[in-house]
């Protein structure tokens, strides 16, 4: 039985380990045995197994050395120590060392293999735990944000400075651009990723029910409370609490979340008990929060306390020069999902990407290759598997020059200024690779830029406090 699991007996008695490596194989299980410290270690090396059976006194070291060796060298195998001199003491020991259980001779069949069966079903939650963790930092890895755009090279920056940094961190940015993931890459990058990331959509919950799925409440609080409920904020304590829409929270709860954010402490609706909790936080809005401060929608003292990064995420349109990229990026994801081989873009679809507005910014784009991807049957994504809006707004859209007395040379300019700012744009503000695309040389793209003021890219301010 190749794939059975394995496991090492360790014991000078030979008969004892004669008789319960018998009784194991039996049992559907390939066993090993060692009869002394030395023997057991050069087993494991050979052949690593998942639980390891061992006597507590033997010849050449004892089985708490043993213990130790194999917590350090193979943390994942499962030791059960059995004794013939059993005491309180030397099972608490055992047990603090990380033995998973520990079992006084004579041995009785029965309770041997339960103890066996449990230690294999505790190894396999602990490997499938390390797989799930596996995928879980590879989802939300850094790599997922695709990007060569300046803009988002400044939010990868950003993202690696203030992951393991316990400051509150304000998104901010149209819907689709990408806000959530953000949020979830700070969280797996930081320390905190072993705790839980929880997230509320602040505008998706009614205003009458978010105080208490934030807070919390206790029995009898309101109408249909019949049982106490544990809050976000408790939930995430030690992790991460990450509140998207937050611009929708109404003045009375702003003033609640003031006192919780600055303090980490709150009250459940209903209860006077004060709640502590250890909690980070990262917040997201899909409007400037600076101007709902101006316009007096949101708390200014509530804006400081949450405004100590921000990272302002562009819009598709204004990352032209990545569409591309999270193009392929998507087809690769949903062809690998819906298992189809797929040869990338022809010229004419991937023209059309790049000329649409992407008011839905990155999630429409994502949408659309979706979409593309189950209806293609050429084997290479076409103008014809876009949405046909899609492809007549873009082929469509009107030219409109108003035109003012001036030359033709003056008329121009705006034209030829708007095409090299949108190609340095496309390029990443790539000299050479934009000189290539508008057929002209690098001298001619230069000079054009200074005339334009065009030389260096605008940079947008991150703003601190």
């Amino acid at each position: 039985m190749p794939d059975a699991p394995r496991i090492l007996i360790v014991d000078d008695d030979a008969i004892i380990r004669d008789s319960l490596q018998a009784m194991l194989q039996i049992e559907g299980y390939q066993v090993l045995g060692a009869s002394d410290l030395t023997g057991a270690l050069q087993a494991l090396a050979r052949t690593p197994c998942g639980v390891v059976i061992s006597d507590v006194n033997m010849s050449g070291g004892d089985g708490f050395e043993l213990l130790r060796t194999v917590r350090t060298r193979w943390p994942e195998t499962v030791v059960i120590m059995i004794t013939g001199y059993g005491t309180i003491e030397s099972a608490v020991e055992a047990i603090k060392m990380g033995a998973y259980d520990y079992l006084t001779k004579p041995i009785i069949d029965e309770e041997i293999k339960l103890v066996v069966e449990r230690s294999l079903a505790q190894l396999a939650l602990v490997r499938e735990n390390r797989e799930l963790r596996r995928r879980l930092d590879q989802r939300f890895a850094i790599s997922n944000l695709v990007g060569q755009d300046y803009r988002m090279q400044k939010v990868f920056d950003l993202i690696e400075s203030v992951a393991d940094s316990p400051v509150n961190v304000l998104i901010q940015g149209e819907s689709g651009t990408g806000k959530s993931l953000v949020a979830r890459v700070l969280h797996h990058l930081g320390t905190r990723a072993p705790k839980p990331l929880i997230e509320v959509a602040c505008g998706a919950i009614p205003e009458t029910l978010l105080e208490s799925e934030l807070f919390g409440h206790v029995k009898g609080a309101f109408t249909g409370a019949s049982t106490d409920k544990e809050g976000k904020f408790k939930a995430a304590d030690g992790g991460t609490l990450f509140l998207d829409e937050i611009a929708t929270a109404t003045p009375a709860l702003q003033v609640k979340l003031l006192r919780a954010i600055q303090e980490r402490q709150f009250e459940p609706v209903g209860s006077n008990k004060t709640e502590t909790v250890d909690v980070r936080f990262i917040f997201a809005s899909n409007v400037d929060l600076e101007q709902e401060v101006e316009s007096g929608r949101f708390r200014r003292d509530l804006y400081y306390r949450i405004n100590v990064v921000t990272i302002a995420m562009p819009t598709l349109a204004q990352r032209v020069g990545d569409i591309d990229l999270l193009a392929r990026r998507f087809l690769d994801l949903y062809a690998s999902k819906l298992s189809r081989q797929l040869d990338g873009f022809t010229d004419e679809a991937l023209d059309v990407l790049r000329h649409h507005p992407w008011p839905g910014n990155v999630r429409e784009l994502e949408n659309v290759v979706e979409r593309a991807v189950v209806l293609n049957k050429s084997g290479r994504i076409g103008v014809e598997d876009l949405p046909p809006k899609l492809v007549e707004r873009v082929v469509s859209a009107p030219i409109n020059v108003a035109y003012q007395p001036a030359s033709l040379r003056e008329a121009l300019e705006g034209p030829e200024r708007a095409v090299i700012e949108a190609a340095l744009r496309c390029h990443g503000w790539n000299r050479q690779q934009t000189a290539d695309a508008l057929q002209i040389n690098r001298t001619t793209l230069y000079k054009k830029m200074k005339r334009y003021r065009l030389d260096q890219p605008e940079v947008e301010q991150v703003r601190t406090t």
